[in-house]
C-alpha cells in the first residue's frame, strides 16, 4: 500500500513528521481538500483551519493559520505555515484568556495595527477553541 510523507512546518520549528499516513485534509484557500496516496502533484496557498491525518487506526488534529502546501508525484507533503499547532497541545483555558484580551484590546483606542493584531489573535483562538471541542466531543458553539 502506497503512503504518504507529511512534513508540517513553522517559521520557528518543524512541528510534525512522519511517513506513514493514509490521508491528509487540508483547509485551502479554495476549500478544504482531502489528499490520498497518488494524488496528482500540487501547490496550493493553505487558509485557516483544521489539518486532520489519519495513519493506520489513529487520526491527528492540527489547527493552521494559513501557509502553503507542496505535494510531490512520490506523495510527499510539505506544508509551511504561518502558524501551527497540535489540538491535544492546544490549552483551552489560555486561548479562552487571550481570546478575552485581544477583546479588551480591540475596545480601546489603539492604532489600526494593534488593532489588526488583536483581531487576528481572536480569529485564531476562536479556531482553536472550535477545533478542541470538536475533537473533545464538546459543543462547538463559541
Amino acid at each position: 500500500m502506497n503512503l504518504l510523507t507529511l512534513k508540517i512546518a513553522t517559521p520557528e520549528k518543524l512541528i510534525y513528521e512522519d511517513n506513514e499516513l493514509v490521508s491528509a485534509t487540508l483547509p485551502t484557500s479554495e476549500g478544504e481538500i482531502t489528499i490520498l496516496p497518488n494524488h496528482i502533484p500540487l501547490v496550493a496557498k493553505l487558509g485557516s483551519g483544521e489539518i486532520t491525518i489519519r495513519k493506520k487506526g489513529k487520526t491527528d488534529s492540527f489547527v493552521c493559520t494559513g501557509g502553503f502546501l507542496k505535494l510531490d508525484a512520490q506523495g510527499n507533503i510539505v506544508i509551511l505555515s504561518d502558524y501551527a499547532i497540535r489540538s491535544e497541545d492546544i490549552e483551552m483555558a489560555k486561548v479562552e484568556e487571550a481570546r478575552k484580551k485581544a477583546e479588551e484590546r480591540m475596545k480601546e483606542k489603539i492604532s489600526e495595527e494593534d488593532f489588526i493584531l488583536a483581531q487576528t489573535e481572536i480569529t485564531r483562538a476562536l479556531l482553536e477553541l472550535r477545533v478542541v471541542k470538536k475533537r473533545k466531543g464538546l459543543r462547538v458553539g463559541i
